[in-house]
């Protein structure tokens, strides 16, 4: 294709989208898409340490259809100042700028609120170790084969591109392996599993009695009796039933950028505020229908609760959740008004990750210590009606009868396997049944499902480790 012939598509696609959206939302088109590619580079650049190149094309090849837009961007990579900046033939910009320990937040012209990093208070972990320093190699040979299957890259297109594999039974790595350039403490962005990072300091909140599942969320902008998003609640917004008209999270494709809810996460200051101002599109608690909005908000009512900065939320995050876990490789980036990006731009190693799921695979104990509420784990993992994917209270689950626990287990998965998930590629998953977490980090095509080599991956750890621990008589 001629290059005139791609600058044509490019202005007609924003034409369209202009007929469709009107003016306003049709401006944003480039800023979401350049915001997306800004955004991902200075996180996986500046805190994982990724080469550019390989991470922009990689990204991309994940996305179909993106190419289309990235192949005019622009891209400006800043070490010294460490910031990115994408524009799109001059019709769209975003910059991301880099903060020690803070991760990367968009900037919008008008600032980023200042953070006060909160103390190391070097509090001890409660969950025991769950492995040396040292790569831990398969420990068997049908774990070995196992991750063979995982990073072999097909012939052609989609490519799996696997960076990180974790597989802990019993509360210990058995098995790890990673891409070139990334390792044990590389932190990599885990996209949506943050919303369960997020659902698990709601659930603390609910334990610390801060927060209540039922009645009214504590929202400013939804207090009069007489507004209808007055009866949202926060277990609405956990499962995605709040009703909130932003569009629909579920795809990573081109057409992705026409979704409002890409316009605040991309060309917002204060994600959550976009969010609370938005209409409903059905009312609460009647229909499910996913979206980054729902945990944004649940991302101020974490700040609110934990004392309405951005150092208490990050401090009340690294206090009773991360640092009890051990998880010491972990960043929470922000939004421009100091707010916890809740929905998906939480960095973890892939061993943070698994002590993450080792923490539901445990109920919700480290060490001996309640973390999670009693029954919050169940609660997390119970199906949400209508949720057609198999979703609960911020983890996706194979309880229910919905289309997707029926299709994973179909291709394998055990039936009380339920798991954090990012797009393009990202899993944390618990299956308690065989003791197990399997951690799974890569850029991989949503679509088909088999793509990024999951389901596999899943079928080939439960047989191994099922034969070798009735030899050891782990089970």
């Amino acid at each position: 294709m001629t290059r005139r012939r791609k600058i044509l598509l490019l202005t007609s696609a924003i034409a369209c989208a202009g007929l469709a959206l009107g003016a306003a939302r049709a401006r944003d088109v480039p800023k979401v898409a350049t915001g997306f590619i800004a955004h991902t580079l200075c996180s996986e650049i500046f805190v994982s340490g990724l080469d550019v190149r390989r991470d922009l094309v990689e990204t991309t090849d994940a996305m179909p259809g993106a190419s289309l837009l990235t192949w005019a961007m622009d891209l400006q990579v800043d070490r010294s100042r460490k910031d990115v900046t994408v524009s799109l033939f001059g019709i769209g910009r975003s910059h991301a700028v880099y903060r020690d320990r803070l991760g990367c937040t968009l900037e919008h012209g008008q600032g980023i609120a200042d953070v006060a990093l909160p103390p190391d208070d070097k509090q001890p972990a409660l969950l025991p170790e769950i492995a040396g320093p040292a790569i831990v190699a398969p420990q068997s040979e049908g774990l070995a084969a196992a991750l063979d299957r995982a990073f072999t890259e097909p012939a052609q297109q989609p490519y799996r591109r696997t960076r990180a594999i974790v597989v802990m039974k019993a509360g210990r790595i058995i098995a790890e392996r990673y891409a070139d350039g990334i390792g044990p403490q590389t932190q990599l962005l885990g996209f949506s599993m943050t919303k369960s990072v997020m659902s698990a300091l709601t659930g603390i909140l609910v334990r610390q009695g801060k927060l209540k599942l039922d009645g009214p969320a504590p929202i400013a902008a939804w207090q009069n009796p007489d507004d209808p998003r007055h009866a949202i609640t926060v277990d609405q917004l956990l499962r995605h039933t709040a009703g909130i008209a932003l569009g629909s999270s579920l795809e990573a494709k081109l057409g992705s950028v026409l979704e409002p809810v890409n316009t605040m996460k991309y060309a917002e200051d204060d994600m959550a505020s976009f969010a609370e101002r938005a209409p409903l599109a059905t009312a609460p608690g009647t229909a499910w229908n996913y979206h980054d909005g729902n945990f944004l908000i649940l991302a101020q009512l974490i700040r609110n609760a934990a004392g309405g900065k951005p150092a208490d939320a990050l401090a009340f995050a690294r206090r009773e959740l991360f640092a009890p876990l051990g998880m010491n490789h972990v960043t929470l980036q922000l939004d421009a008004s100091g707010t916890i990006e809740g929905s998906g731009e939480m960095m973890a190693s892939a061993r943070d990750w698994a002590r993450f799921g080792q923490l539901y695979l445990d109920d919700g104990v480290a060490g001996g210590k309640r973390i999670l509420p009693e029954g919050w784990v169940n609660y997390s993992a119970s199906a949400t009606p209508n949720g057609w994917v198999g979703i609960g209270a911020g983890f996706w689950t194979n309880q229910g009868d919905s289309f997707g626990a029926k299709f994973r287990t179909r291709h394998g998965w055990p039936r009380d396997a339920f798991f954090a998930k990012g797009t393009i590629g990202q899993y944390t998953i618990i299956i308690p049944s065989q003791k197990l977490v399997i951690v799974r980090l890569g850029r991989s095509q949503n679509w088909p499902p088999e793509v990024d080599g999951v389901f596999d991956l899943v079928r080939d750890v439960v047989a191994v480790t099922r034969e070798t621990g009735k030899l050891a008589g782990v089970n």
